[in-house]
């Protein structure tokens, strides 16, 4: 198959607005006749579900969830980014499509980047008007601060929580459809399949999650809209429920997985304490803005760090990139971290982790301004660790978070299976080889709210004239009995080992070869063994319970088959692309400063992997930059 981008020809900043001018139209009535199943309801799946019921379309909307509101949407504390400009401190569109695409090391498409900068301002107009309750200066002009990789303040904040203010802002109007009774709401309800008829998405096959019962649902295009990966590492970010299960189904039914190797790790999180523990807690990079992170220049100290004197403090983000400092984007923070604590500057109980000090912030703007900033950040740090961080540094450490990589998607979010869209998280679209911080509140809701309601259309026209399978369809029946299949043998092996057990075994080899830095020895071991954790996984593996109930060993177990294939794509996509770039480290190719070499000769593409019988084909979408000149990624 050729990749087609289906990017509009004209100016950069033309390309949305052409798109649109000769975008085909359904009108209302027409609408009504159509169907769309939306797959998560995060910021991009009630964005999307809401805003295609308000246009006509019957949606059903299914999350795992209890609840809409419980999706990991929440998470994203610090802020959302948009092009406003409030400052006057030289931030266009422009600007932030160039921070987009560099702090992604130059491996996105210009297009959908630059369409990420150009919906941002109206995005937050959007969101006032839903009354999400940004901060405010005192004059009544919502406030911004700063965030990793730029050098403006264009991130809109509510406290520490904007991510759940955002969801609730969501959630509202995805609830107000449901009352009016244009989107059915199926939490608890779990994707295991997708069913391909005359090679379109026409439906997908579920579980019940309190009861077991496997169910089919027809429509006339599907959207996933499902979040990220990076639970493949096990320990990360995550809520534990976070899975890559839809996306690899429509992967292996012929949707291109791009990149899957780009995972970012987020610099700042607490530390892992003990082997038991199954997530990592996620501190907000806001905290960066006022916090300074720093080591013990002695190694091995074990001096409490408030009576580590200023002279023996090693602020080694000011020190090797003064022009961004503390700010320093995530990847490179990240590095940096490890390479302290693998030199012996760790700190903490497992000598994991670096300070995140706010002595010199609280001196220089009183308690109250940090308090005011970042207060329920504070408490939730007391709460799980006990320590009062007005007075002493937080300890935070490196921890998989966010995935850069995942389904392929064309200009209008559509995968190469004709009828199945991929929007916010689970796509491969805007953010390159790294994300910079608060544009992941932004992909969600501008893909969910802007630009799936804009290009759906262009596909459903065409579906008005054509047949409607419904759920008796035979492929339907065939898939379901795939799906039941496969829960029956998963029970029947009946070993000796729990899924956690072999999940820990998994995230492991991925955090040793395929984290912060990889190299090609340790990426070959890691495909090694990742198949043999396969083989031990079918044969070994103990599910407990039955299938017709509520079974969350059996969730577990079905979701970890998917991770142990993904995994090994993710090395094999590592293991190919012999460069350094965003998170991508390859230890072969880096500069003599210990920074990635990037080789746009031979690396400038999108890779695209198909599925073929177990199988993965590389196929590659060329990186055209006509607006920017890749350059050399310095933060120095």
């Amino acid at each position: 198959m050729k990749l087609n981008s289906k990017v509009p020809k004209g100016k950069l900043e033309d390309k949305w607005k052409s798109y649109q001018a000769e975008s085909r139209l359904i009108n209302p009535a027409n609408k009504k006749n159509l169907n769309v199943i939306v797959v998560g309801a995060g910021l991009a799946g009630s964005g999307a579900a809401a805003t295609l019921a308000e246009l006509g379309y019957d949606v059903q909307c299914f999350c795992y969830q209890d609840s809409a509101r419980r999706a990991h949407s929440v998470a994203a504390q610090g802020g959302i980014n948009a092009a406003k400009n409030y400052q006057h401190d030289g931030d266009s569109v422009y600007r932030m499509f160039y921070d987009a695409l560099k702090g992604g090391d130059f491996r996105s498409r210009e297009a959908n980047t630059y369409r990420l900068a150009e919906l941002s301002a109206p995005l937050i107009d959007h969101f006032v008007q839903q009354g999400v309750p940004f901060a405010r200066e005192y004059g009544g002009v919502l406030a911004n601060r700063s965030f990793g990789g730029v050098q403006v303040q264009r991130t809109f904040y509510a406290r520490g929580q904007t991510g759940q203010q955002l969801l609730l802002a969501a959630y509202s109007q995805l609830y107000k459809m449901v009352r009016a009774k244009k989107v059915e709401m199926l939490p608890r309800h779990e994707v295991l399949d997708l069913v391909i008829i005359g090679g379109k998405a026409k439906g997908v096959i579920t579980r019940n999650l309190s009861t077991g019962e496997i169910k089919r649902f027809a429509a006339d295009a599907v959207v996933l809209a499902t979040g990220g990966y990076s639970r493949v590492f096990r320990l990360s970010t995550l809520a534990i429920g976070c899975n890559g299960s839809a996306i690899w189904k429509a992967h292996k039914k012929g949707a291109y997985f791009a990149a899957p190797s780009f995972t970012q790790i987020h610099p700042t999180a607490l530390p892992q304490t003990s082997d038991s523990q199954s997530k990592l807690t996620l501190m907000s990079e806001s905290l960066r803005n006022d916090g300074r992170i720093w080591v013990p220049k002695k190694k091995g100290d074990t001096r409490k760090p408030n009576e580590i004197p200023e002279e023996e403090r090693d602020y080694y983000l000011e020190r090797r990139y003064p022009s961004f400092g503390n700010l320093a984007p995530r990847d490179i923070a990240s590095r940096a971290a490890k390479e302290r604590i693998d030199a012996g500057h760790g700190v903490g109980q497992l000598k994991n982790a670096v300070y995140l000090d706010f002595k010199h912030a609280i001196k220089n703007l009183g308690k109250h301004v940090i308090e005011d900033r970042y207060g329920n950040l504070f408490t939730m740090y007391k709460k799980i660790t006990g320590i009062n961080a007005y007075t002493e540094p937080m300890k935070i450490s490196p921890a998989a978070h966010f995935s850069m990589g995942g389904l392929w998607v064309d200009y209008e979010l559509m995968t190469t299976i004709p009828g199945l869209y991929a929007i916010g998280e689970c796509n491969y679209a805007d953010h390159g080889a790294n994300r910079l911080g608060a544009n992941s509140l932004l992909q969600a809701s501008i893909d969910g709210y802007f630009i799936l309601p804009n290009t759906i259309n262009n596909y459903l026209e065409g579906e008005l004239k054509e047949k409607h399978p419904g759920v008796e369809h035979s492929e339907f029946a065939k898939v379901e009995r795939e799906v039941k299949a496969q829960i029956d043998k998963i029970i029947a092996i009946n070993g000796s080992r729990t899924v956690d057990d072999f999940h820990r075994e998994l995230g492991k080899v991925m955090w040793q070869e395929c984290a912060m830095s990889r190299n090609k020895e340790g990426l070959n071991r890691a495909i090694s063994q990742i198949k043999t954790i396969g083989k031990e996984f079918w044969k070994d593996v103990k599910v407990t319970g039955g299938k017709n109930e509520m079974n969350t060993e059996l969730e577990k177990a079905l979701r970890l088959a998917d991770f142990i294939e993904l995994a090994e794509l993710m090395c094999i996509d590592a293991l190919q692309r012999e460069e350094s770039c965003g998170a991508h480290f390859r230890e072969e190719y880096q500069t003599q400063e210990g920074e990635a070499l990037r080789n746009d000769e031979d690396f400038a593409y999108v890779s695209a992997w198909e599925y073929k019988a177990g199988d993965f084909v590389l196929h590659k979408e060329k990186l055209d930059f006509e607006n920017v000149q890749p350059s050399v990624r310095s933060y120095k």
